[in-house]
């Protein structure tokens, strides 16, 4: 019995002791603190978009017959007026031919008749009836030469050849069938979704602020495009499913490096004013709740619940939850808990930042 009191009591000193060695650690160990900086910033927010040429169409056989020539290849560039594909045209020839011999008969035939009339032996009737068929022999003739042009197909414009649609060389085609597609991609039409709160800010600073309609374009690479994009169009409602609104962004392409059907990301300018900004190394998470550890005038460490608004490298605006003159811990958030008493350094906020960039960069 003596010896199960004296094992407690011994376990009571070792725990003892190693609190106090716990607590006294915390208590030597050096910390790093900083407060908040409010300030003016530039932030890019970011949506999924579809890139689309700005001319895209589908190449059709207008006539039914076999396909007699191609004279281009899938993703080749083609100018406006090039031939692309040739249907056999000898039916629509002999039709052409056909049309044309009967024009030249009602010609004879309505020169006949206006002699005759002239010379009072045929009446006006007749006349206008011989000038009515060769009207129609004309007609004719026109609607001819359409179908036998329509056996050549073009390019209505400058655009790239996309993929054949199963189509080879004597395959019969009938009247309407898809061949292949013609891009233009000169320039590009980028759609992208925006969250009704996030259009109404943007409206609200449209006008207001030079680069509010002005958008950048980063690739399925995760590289930036080169060229700089302009919010040309918004559409007229909203999507009542998802809340979004799309709008449209018009991209130069002049080196055609984006194609049709490609994706990315939009990265949309937004200023915010007076943002209060904090590391993200001072925060730690609860629950998908974000906390920090707020150091009193007494040195000891509180933790507090804090709303982030937008998120940025290295760095959170927050919305609410601090004040400019709070100072919050920065590391060791791990290694404390709420009402210990800390030994902390000041460092200031440009300072943590710049020290993150560098530990990225190596």
């Amino acid at each position: 019995m003596k010896f199960n009191l004296f094992m407690v009591v011994i376990t009571m000193l070792m725990v003892s002791a190693c609190n106090h060695a716990e607590q006294h650690q915390r208590q030597t160990s050096t910390f790093t603190m900083t407060t908040p900086i409010q300030v003016d910033t530039l932030i890019n927010q970011e949506y999924v978009c579809q890139i689309r040429s700005i001319q895209h169409i589908e190449i059709r056989a207008l006539e039914k017959g076999y396909l007699e020539k191609i004279y281009v290849d899938e993703g080749q560039f083609v100018k406006k007026g090039q031939l692309l594909f040739q249907i056999m045209p000898i039916v629509y020839q002999a039709e052409t031919q056909k049309a044309a011999a009967e024009l030249s008969f009602t010609e004879i035939e309505y020169k006949n008749t206006k002699a005759l009339a002239d010379s009072n032996i045929v009446s006006k009737n007749e006349l206008a009836l011989a000038k009515a068929k060769m009207a129609k022999a004309a007609a004719d003739l026109n609607l001819a030469k359409a179908h036998l042009k329509f056996t050549e197909l073009r390019a209505p414009f400058d655009g790239i050849v996309g993929r054949f649609n199963d189509v080879r060389l004597g395959s019969l085609l009938d009247e309407g069938e898809l061949l292949t597609t013609l891009s233009d991609n000169n320039k590009m039409w980028v759609y992208f979704n925006v969250p009704e709160a996030e259009y109404i800010s943007y409206k609200t600073r449209l006008g207001t602020d030079e680069h509010s309609d002005k958008v950048k374009l980063k690739m399925a690479n995760n590289e930036f495009f080169k060229e700089e994009g302009n919010i040309e169009t918004i559409e007229a409602d909203f999507n009542n499913e998802t809340g979004n609104i799309a709008f449209r962004a018009t991209f130069n392409n002049p080196n055609r490096l984006l194609r049709h059907g490609e994706t990315g990301n939009i990265l949309m300018p937004v200023i915010l004013k007076n943002a209060l900004l904090i590391p993200q190394k001072a925060t730690f998470e609860i629950l998908d709740k974000k906390f920090v550890y707020v150091i009193d005038e007494h040195h000891k460490i509180q933790s507090r619940e804090i709303s982030i608004g937008y998120e940025m490298p290295h760095v959170y605006a927050v919305n609410s939850g601090l004040l400019p003159t709070d100072k919050i811990l920065t590391d060791g958030l791990r290694k404390v808990k709420n009402g210990d008493q800390v030994k902390a350094d000041y460092q200031s906020f440009y300072t943590i930042v710049q020290n993150l960039e560098q530990l990225k960069a190596e």
